[in-house]
């Protein structure tokens, strides 16, 4: 294919348009000449969320079903479907920055009422690691609780609520922000002082040891 610059016209073409041309998939960038954008094709988003994933993003015919069922598709600034648009678009930047993959549950409803078997949930999981090697996290602080969640499951078998948050909030040095939520908690039973540690916990850590090694987290 040949690609000619244009100062006056915005040239663009479907991802499938250039998968099909090219005998695989591109994704697309935009650069400036002469103060016009113009776009050039370069290796793929599509391939590289599809390769850490293991899932074929691009058998989605958009019929909105992931977005119907999600339960906080309404405090997304990209809902599901259109995540998985701007994948097989190579609209890389723009899903990576999004808060959608922080505002998502991970409670797989997407994936279950996909058609076409799509682990929509796993591509959002995997969207979210590269946001953060990438530097482009919108919510850094989502991934550091989780971390710190993980952290309390591996060290007592399941999650200690009340010493994650505290820990959470010494790491950001708000020491006092939701204490009074918390003791309230504490009055009504809803979280406890202490810990409360399962018998086998070698094992637990060794699987999620395990996971880390996996995916190199």
């Amino acid at each position: 294919m040949i690609w000619q610059a244009s100062p006056v016209f915005r040239i663009r073409r479907p991802a499938k348009d250039l998968r099909a041309a090219s005998g695989k998939s591109i994704d697309i960038i935009e650069i400036k000449f002469k103060n016009k954008n113009l776009i050039m094709p370069h290796p793929s988003f599509l391939d590289e969320i599809e390769k850490y994933s293991g899932v074929t993003v691009a058998q989605c015919y958009q019929c909105y079903r992931c977005t119907n069922g999600c339960p906080v598709a309404r405090d997304m600034d990209i809902v599901p479907h259109r995540v998985i648009a701007y994948i097989i678009k190579g609209e890389r930047e723009k899903v990576l920055s999004s808060k959608a993959l922080w505002t998502c549950l991970q409670c797989i409803t997407c994936s279950v009422r996909c058609p076409n078997g799509i682990d929509i949930a796993r591509v959002i999981e995997t969207a979210r690691r590269l946001s953060i090697e990438s530097g482009l996290a919108a919510r850094r602080d989502t991934r550091f609780f989780d971390g710190l969640m993980i952290d309390s499951v591996e060290r007592h078998g399941r999650l200690y609520e009340l010493g994650t948050i505290m820990r959470y909030r010494l790491s950001k040095k708000e020491f006092f922000k939701d204490a009074a939520l918390g003791l309230d908690m504490i009055r009504r039973g809803r979280i406890g002082l202490a810990p409360h540690n399962i018998r086998d916990r070698k094992t637990l850590r060794a699987i999620i040891r395990e996971i880390r090694e996996g995916t190199g987290k």
